[in-house]
């Protein structure tokens, strides 16, 4: 697999358009810390990480509906770095989605983080993805 990133995503989309209540991700670092970032925004309802026969483990993702409309919490999952065209950014540079009301997750020197994190702590990185 060229973009473990990119598969994560797509699984992630195809769960929420068939309207899965949970998700399993075949897991690694980044992963883990992108499912950290979307539990904290409010995105997924949980995750659990478990050991399981694989050697790198799984990842369950429980996915956030709303309970009137059974629409998603997620409405929009987009790559933007590529294996083949890495897009990093600057503070200054540093992308709002949706003027601020989406979040671009960004893989920093200091972790995994979202922009407003990014712009807080004054550092740059490599924008991962857009979710809102």
């Amino acid at each position: 697999m060229t973009d473990p990133i990119a598969d994560y995503l797509t699984r992630l989309r195809n769960a929420i358009k068939a309207n899965h209540k949970v998700l399993e991700i075949p897991a690694s670092n980044l992963k883990k810390e992108i499912t950290k970032v979307l539990f904290d925004k409010g995105y997924i309802l949980n995750y659990k990480f478990e050991d399981g026969k694989n050697v790198q483990g799984i990842i369950k993702i429980a996915l956030k509906y709303n309970p009137e409309t059974k629409e998603s919490a997620i409405s929009h999952l987009e790559r933007v770095s590529t294996p083949g065209l890495r897009q990093y950014a600057d503070v200054a540079s540093m992308p709002r989605v949706l003027n601020g009301l989406g979040v671009a997750i960004v893989s920093t020197s200091r972790g995994v983080m979202t922009d407003k994190e990014a712009r807080k702590q004054k550092v740059g990185g490599e924008v991962l993805c857009y979710v809102y």
